[in-house]
């Protein structure tokens, strides 16, 4: 019990506010305790509590009366006293205290800001240094595509090298250099939330010594197929063009474009290897390059494609695609299909590009469409490299990944080539076109048709 009582405080109080002191004053309640009374202050002042530790004397605040009353200021100074006892200093605790409930609080706030926040502050910070204003959509265009959908809500205290790791990898074999540029936006995204206290510790896309164990330089990824290929932005308007194209050749492109599959498949293709009510055609292994049986899902698109080929009752062992013999149509049949399409029409120059050609201005081919699907499926798609390598019927090339790997992923390929088929029918003035006619080179052919 202290030498104060309310009453008696209050007194005092009372008194000094009657004749304001010209000095601090002190109203003592023993123990080291006391209410401090500033000069020409009235009716208020600060509990401290006066102790010595080691050999120097502090004063420590314990609150504001009448905030803080008589009692919650002795309790107050008797945890203090305690700490004392213990030889620990009660004013270095409380700063250890604060400091604490500071770091608790920017932990919290930390977590609270995710890679997409991050991202988008990343931008704005960088976009002033930027001279193309479409930089910025781009910027945030591949994190949206191939990052957001995985990390985008982790909090960006959290990303690790795993979490980087399990963006880059389903798409670096499939486009590393997109993988490439995405790997720099993800290290500037994780730089600047370091930088902002927002995350601690290495960043985990860095290249150099941590991500170059991981993944295999861009440069040195083997493209699995190099074929002149369409981008696939413009398959949709082709897809257009096909259909006007008669004739068993163009029935049987269209069939490959659908299932990813090589054109010797499809030319090679029996009834008896299709399975018509559960979508499914099992190419034998016999018949495959890599001599193993493949399995794959056919989308509605591919089934049409079939039940307009099919006679009213075809024997199992006929071919699917026939020439008018009876024989498997040649290569040439379905790569001419292309090149008729690729047929310059009247009005063009004599030296213009082929209308259907690659980023190089090559004339696209047949075979060409696997990778074209490939670079569809890298960029557009969230199935994976697994998936839409057993799509193409790739061999796994890593020993240890392919003992794991006994399954052909037949269920999550079906939604994979359902969306491929929906992309390839898609309207052509929906998708992105560049560089493409679509109607003068159906009138093309319908003039020589005529003619």
């Amino acid at each position: 019990m202290g030498d104060l009582t309310t009453t008696g405080l209050k007194a005092k109080l009372a008194a000094l506010a009657k004749s304001p002191a010209a000095a601090p004053v002190r109203i003592g309640d023993g123990g080291g305790l006391h209410l401090l009374v500033k000069a020409n202050q009235a009716g208020g002042g600060v509990w401290v509590l006066r102790y010595t530790y080691g050999d120097k004397r502090r004063d420590m605040g314990l609150g504001a009366y009448p905030a803080v009353g008589l009692a919650e200021a002795r309790d107050a100074a008797e945890d203090a006293r305690k700490l004392l006892r213990a030889g620990v200093d009660p004013l270095a605790a409380r700063e250890a205290a604060k400091a604490e409930q500071a770091r608790a609080a920017a932990e919290a706030e930390a977590k609270a800001v995710t890679f997409r926040d991050a991202a988008t502050a990343t931008v704005a910070a960088k976009r002033d240094g930027w001279s193309n204003p479409k930089h910025a959509a781009q910027w945030l265009a591949t994190l949206e595509q191939h990052a957001f959908p995985k990390i985008g809500n982790t909090a960006v205290a959290e990303i690790d090298l795993a979490a980087v790791l399990s963006v880059l990898r389903p798409i670096w074999p499939l486009v590393p250099e997109t993988a490439s540029r995405l790997r720099q936006r993800i290290e500037a995204v994780l730089d600047l939330a370091r930088v902002r206290g927002w995350r601690a510790g290495e960043n985990p896309a860095r290249w150099r010594g941590l991500l170059s164990e991981e993944l295999p330089p861009p440069r040195r990824v083997k493209r699995v197929e190099h074929r002149p290929a369409l981008p696939w932005q413009q398959v949709p308007a082709f897809w257009t063009a096909l259909a006007e194209v008669q004739g068993m050749g163009a029935a049987a492109l269209r069939f490959a474009i659908l299932t990813a599959a090589r054109t010797g498949e499809v030319r090679g293709m029996t009834w008896r290897e299709l399975d018509m009510e559960g979508g499914l055609w099992s190419v034998p292994g016999a018949r495959m390059k890599g001599r193993r049986l493949h399995r794959v899902p056919l989308s509605a698109a591919a089934l049409d494609v079939l039940r307009a080929v099919r006679p009213s009752k075809p024997r199992g062992d006929a071919l699917v695609f026939p020439n008018t013999n009876g024989d498997p149509i040649s290569d040439m049949t379905v790569s001419a299909v292309v090149r008729r399409m690729n047929e310059p029409v009247e009005g063009d120059e004599a030296d213009a590009l082929p209308r259907w050609r690659d980023h190089e201005g090559r004339a696209v081919v047949p075979h060409g469409f696997r990778s074209t699907f490939r670079d569809w499926a890298g960029e557009t798609r969230p199935e994976g490299s697994q998936v839409v390598e057993r799509a193409l019927a790739h061999a796994v090339r890593d020993k240890v990944e392919a003992a794991y790997a006994r399954s052909d992923l037949l269920e999550k390929r079906r939604p994979l080539m359902d969306a491929w088929a929906a992309w390839c029918l898609r309207p052509a003035g929906a998708a992105v076109v560049q560089n493409l006619d679509v109607e003068r080179a159906k009138r093309g052919r319908k003039a020589k048709a005529a003619g």
